[in-house]
């Protein structure tokens, strides 16, 4: 990895650990559905006009039915349960228990209709991050917050979908226009959620509730998205999704850091246990790539020789007119 590739990497590695950190923050005084509203009202309205610049919004508005199933389970969904968990989940287990959904994600990729062989080792990966999640709630959570686990399991299952979906009916289409419509359309969606509710603020916000809502849509969500499709420009999809293993170890020590909450053993023995499970779920089947070693040369051969035609480094630009990479949830 070059060292430009090192410094996006840390850098979305950073800032897709902390959310959990500000959202604990931002709930304390915000609703779950407004805090929704605010950072997708704002987050669409940093990425809209870079996507109509580039002419990226029609295309996407043309698959309408893909693209709201895909931001009811991304965003929609999956924002607001993670809101509501925090209420009384730590901000720290919030990250772990997020670092299952590649176990969901492959149960997923299988009921719409892959068909890759699943290995014994996959097998193993499945029951050790089982075993990493049962850990944390049985032994470091507690009886009390089952609700709010739930509410987390459906958060999960809603980001390991809305890859998928993505990745068969989108992939096409330029990344920047298919985030930017989903954030318009989902924080449309929560306006009159919040009106119905009664989940307007009834008194100004404090600064620091203010400047995490901020952090959320501007760093944690426009900022990130621009920052990934750099990354996957340097150094590639499948490098790109490691960063999945790193953002619940900087989601711990942000909460430990700032919020004081704290570390036990199982938080650690979880923790570990559903990297491991992750890593082997994610594997591939060795025979599948042997059978596939001669095409993947002719593609790495091809690449080469458009690397050696092009700049070193992609241009903003150029970054931003590929379509959406298949990578872990895209949008923290």
């Amino acid at each position: 990895m070059t060292r430009r590739g090192l410094i996006l990497f840390a850098s979305l590695g950073i800032i897709w650990g902390i959310p959990y950190l500000f959202i604990k923050i931002a709930i304390a005084e915000l609703t779950p559905e407004f805090l929704v509203l605010a950072r997708t009202a704002l987050a669409a309205a940093l990425l809209l006009p870079i996507a109509a610049r580039h002419r990226a919004i029609m295309p996407v508005l043309r698959r309408w039915k893909p693209l709201l199933a895909f931001a009811l389970f991304e965003i929609v969904l999956s924002w607001y349960f993670i809101n509501a968990a925090e209420q009384t989940l730590p901000s720290s287990t919030v990250g772990l228990l997020l670092a299952s959904i590649p176990l969901v994600a492959m149960v997923v990729a299988f009921v719409m209709g892959r068909r890759d062989r699943l290995t014994a080792v996959n097998g193993v990966g499945v029951v050790l991050g089982m075993l990493g999640v049962a850990a944390i709630v049985g032994l470091d959570v507690g009886g009390s917050d089952l609700v709010a686990v739930g509410q987390l399991a459906i958060a999960v299952v809603g980001y390991a979908i809305g890859p998928a979906i993505l990745a068969r009916h989108m992939s096409d289409l330029p990344g920047v226009g298919v985030i930017a419509v989903a954030l318009g359309i989902s924080a449309l969606v929560y306006v009159p959620i919040v009106a119905l509710t009664g989940g307007w603020p009834t008194a100004v916000p404090s600064t620091l509730t203010i400047i995490s809502v901020v952090v959320l849509a501007v760093l944690c969500s426009a900022v990130a998205f621009l920052l990934m499709f750099a990354l996957v420009a340097e150094v590639g999809p499948i490098r790109m999704s490691a960063i999945t293993y790193v953002n619940p170890a900087v989601a711990v020590v942000a909460g430990a850091l700032f919020l004081g909450e704290q570390i036990t053993i199982w938080t650690l023995v979880g923790f570990v246990t559903i990297l491991v499970g992750c890593a082997l779920v994610t594997r591939p089947d060795p025979k599948a790539r042997v059978a596939a070693g001669s095409s993947d040369q002719a593609v790495d051969a091809d690449a080469e020789a458009a690397r050696e035609t092009q700049p070193e480094h992609p241009s903003l630009d150029e970054v931003l007119d590929e379509p959406m990479p298949p990578t872990e949830p895209i949008v923290r």
